[in-house]
């Protein structure tokens, strides 16, 4: 699946520091929201109520992973999404793993690794 596919979808969340304006996981939520798009907000590390610690507490629907967090988290983040039936993943530059790339691939899970600011500028959704 390319980026431009994953583009269709509608319903993403967001996997990394996603409350720090100085991050890649902020400004990618942003400018989601910007495209009209529904992001659910997921940090593992994060004990704020403004977003969820785990894909299986998120309550709404979730077409599409955008991965912006250090590959070692990444693994059980994508095993999470495995168990709650997710199956398609954006993996931003830095997130991506030899692991992560099988996991997907042994469990069917369509990855695309690429960076869902410039996807998203290719359909005219800048800052």
């Amino acid at each position: 699946m390319t980026g431009e596919q994953m583009m269709e979808f509608k319903n993403w969340a967001v996997v990394g520091d996603v409350l720090n304006e100085e991050k890649y996981a902020y400004k990618i939520v942003r400018r989601l929201e910007k495209g009209n798009y529904n992001v659910t907000k997921v940090n593992p590390r994060s004990n704020s109520d403004q977003v969820y610690k785990s894909l299986k507490d998120v309550k709404e629907k979730i077409d599409v992973i955008d991965l912006v967090i250090h590959p070692k988290v990444g693994i059980n983040v994508m095993k999470e999404a495995h168990e709650v039936g997710i199956d398609k993943v954006l993996i931003q530059p830095g997130a991506e793993s030899e692991e992560i790339l099988e996991y997907c691939k042994d469990n069917n899970i369509q990855a695309f690794q690429g960076c869902a600011l410039v996807e998203l500028s290719k359909r005219g959704i800048r800052e």
